[in-house]
């Protein structure tokens, strides 16, 4: 048999040609054990299961095999079990109620009573595609949502672009500057203009399946097809997700199959009087470090489940696609905790995890039958070879994966090493080691990077004075040089971005402050669940000049369809200098990390050629100090004959960078 595609591309995978064959016939026979016809068909749960409404009667479905009776409880009969709202099982484990009530309407609380052998319970459907929460007794209910004029797509054929995504990662609920929750129609209004004025052309959304604590940044959920309530109603959402079609945005949303919450009334935990009826039994259901359970991608009504839940979100929200959450978690048995991934054998050996991998290769072939083009990323931390390879190449299928060992070598540098020990050499390594023939998502710094306990880039380089310095009238070194780095670790990061680009809402503007959600350590304050948008508005701070410098940095990137050029070529790389310098396509990058030496005449070794500044991170409108001249045109220069080595000679102040257009001299001719 014909080694895959990502074994040609890599002789070192060699070794495991025939675990990573077996990888892709095991998704295939589980397919087939599935269904007989299209994966997408098949993935259509929620067009049976929940609730529906078919030839006038309301139609009730679950899935609870260890059941033995279910009542549907709600405003309707006084939330008490009555034998006119009992399921019958009609099989497979699967229950059903056909009633015509006019008591039941588009509004109406309900649940479910389900029993079984030696106990019974309220729950949630598994299914609903609604819950909201008693802002009173905080104790969820399903709702009855079907509106008489449901929403109407305006922008229903939206395809997303080609480009490279430039990714804005959000969360509703934190958006808005009061403290408080803001709303899906806030986000609307108020944010995604400010994206469409930055430049990004993807929005990432944060916790949008429900999700019972509002603190756990919606990594915990409840709810796998309900849009949070907290934020407002699936009409609001879609309006949004159509106003961002409009404006020629892509939205994908964060999704969280790794695992659920353990609640037993909003969520799966107990669902059906078993811990087993959705995910492991014992141990390896739950996971150590989440205090959440492990779903169990071996079981048909799982995998049911959590496809349908990818298509749901592709075809009633129109989601261009997804981020998956906890990719490593799901790939080993150890969850990946405590490893370091130093070498191929801790990928192909018994910690990892067949099921999970026929889970991806499956929801990754769903994802592309039923929206092509639809983004699919993988936030795995281990580097798994494939994981960002096409399916036909042997791969596991998804379009990038998140580059997360660029952030944490930012804050390691920050934190441990004065400037004058940067090394541009580790840093250029850093940005731009991953696969050849896998795409990343690059990025500085994400919501991780920002919460309580931790530190964003901006706060590691200027602290306290953060409170104090701001004022564009209060001369401040510390600073001063905090934003030059800004400035500077922003574009060196995107310029060598292996596919994409990612920044977390506020931080390209420098928010000054971490996330911290209500809780009982805060006495439930929502003073730093929140982005302070009128500092970034506020032309006497500093804050501005960084947004600035983002928007016309990813307008750049977009525009000249940077990150279209995988090839990234290291021009000159000098540590005593602590200059580095590098070409993608036509544009020379040029960054002098020097912290205090400026460099008059500095040559850079290049080829005969002409060149224009195109973006300078000293220019005054960035709050540099506009010591270069942007409007020279350069070019380089011969050391001897014309045959002999050019150099380009530039002026280079410490802390900035520059970069320039290659402009062709025998195309001007």
């Amino acid at each position: 048999m014909k080694n895959p595609g990502i074994v040609q591309n890599d002789p070192w995978l060699e070794p495991y040609a025939e675990t990573i064959i077996r990888w892709q016939e095991n998704a295939l026979q589980k397919q087939r054990e599935l269904t007989s016809g299209d994966l997408s068909g098949f993935a259509s749960g929620y067009l049976y299961f929940g609730l529906h409404k078919e030839n006038g009667l309301w139609v009730f479905r679950e899935w609870a095999p260890n059941a033995t009776a279910i009542f549907l409880i709600g405003e309707f009969n006084d939330w008490a079990d009555h034998q006119e709202y009992s399921f019958q099982s009609i099989g497979n484990g699967t229950w059903e109620l056909k009633i015509k009530n006019e008591n039941i309407r588009h509004g109406s609380l309900y649940a479910l009573s389900v029993h079984w052998d030696g106990g019974s319970g309220k729950r949630i459907p598994a299914w609903a595609t609604r819950a909201v929460q008693d802002p009173d007794t905080h104790i969820f209910n399903a709702q009855v949502w079907y509106p008489e004029d449901p929403y109407r797509w305006r922008h229903p054929g939206f395809k997303r672009t080609v480009e490279p995504p430039l990714i804005y990662e959000a969360h509703i609920g934190m958006s808005g500057e009061e403290e408080r929750i803001n709303t899906y129609n806030e986000f609307r209004e108020n944010i995604l203009p400010r994206i469409k004025n930055a430049g990004y052309n993807t929005i990432q959304l944060m916790a949008i399946p429900e999700h019972p604590y509002y603190g756990s940044f919606g990594y915990h959920v409840s709810g796998f097809f309900a849009a949070s309530s907290r934020f407002g109603t699936p009409e609001e959402l879609k309006q949004l997700i159509d106003e961002a079609h409009g404006m020629g945005i892509a939205v994908i949303i964060d999704l969280v199959h790794s695992h659920a919450v353990r609640n037993e009334v909003e969520g799966l935990g107990n669902f059906d009087g078993t811990r087993y009826q959705f995910f492991h039994e014992g141990s390896r259901g739950e996971h150590p470090a989440w205090d959440s359970y492990c779903f169990n991608y071996n079981k048909p009504e799982v995998l049911h489940f959590l496809l349908s839940n990818i298509k749901y979100w592709l075809e009633e929200y129109k989601f261009d696609g997804f981020r998956f959450d906890g990719v490593t978690s799901m790939l080993y048995f150890d969850h990946g905790l405590g490893k370091a991934f130093t070498n191929y054998n801790d990928y192909f050996n018994d910690n990892v995890d067949q099921e999970a991998i026929t889970y991806f290769i499956l929801a990754n072939k769903l994802i592309n039958e039923v929206t092509p083009g639809a983004l699919s990323i993988a936030e795995d931390m281990s580097g798994l070879p494939g994981l960002a390879s096409p399916l036909e190449a042997g791969g596991l299928g998804f379009g990038y994966r998140m580059a997360m060992g660029v952030p944490d070598f930012w804050i390691r540098i920050i934190k441990e090493l004065p400037d004058d020990q940067w090394d541009v050499g580790e840093i250029f390594y850093q940005l731009t080691s991953k696969r050849q023939d896998e795409k990343v998502v690059s990025y500085v710094e994400s919501h991780d990077q920002a919460l309580v306990g931790d530190k964003t880039i901006i706060f590691r380089l200027i602290d306290k004075e953060m409170y104090f310095s701001m004022r564009k009238d209060q001369p401040n070194l510390i600073v001063e040089r905090g934003i030059a780095l800004h400035k500077m670790i922003r574009l060196v990061t995107l310029a060598t971005a292996g596919g994409a680009y990612l920044n977390f809402m506020g931080n390209e503007f420098g928010h000054p402050e971490w996330i911290d959600f209500p809780r009982e350590g805060n006495n439930w304050s929502y003073k730093h669940a929140r982005r302070l948008w009128s500092i970034v508005e506020n032309d006497e701070l500093r804050y501005h000049w960084l947004a600035d410098f983002d928007k016309e940095m990813i307008f750049f990137a977009r525009n000249t369809r940077l990150l279209d050029t995988p090839s990234i070529d290291l021009i000159h790389e000098n540590k005593p200098d602590k200059v580095l310098a590098f070409h993608r396509n036509k544009y020379l990058f040029v960054f002098n990390f020097n912290p205090v030496q400026s460099f008059t005449d500095y040559g850079i070794p290049l080829g005969p050629g002409k060149y224009k500044i195109v973006l300078s991170t000293d220019s005054g409108r960035f709050g540099g100090q506009d010591r270069i001249d942007e409007f020279l045109t350069y070019y380089t220069m011969p050391t001897g004959g014309l045959d002999s080595q050019h150099y380009l000679k530039l002026y280079l102040p410490a802390r900035t960078a520059l970069v320039m257009e290659y402009i062709d001299l025998k195309k001007l001719r």
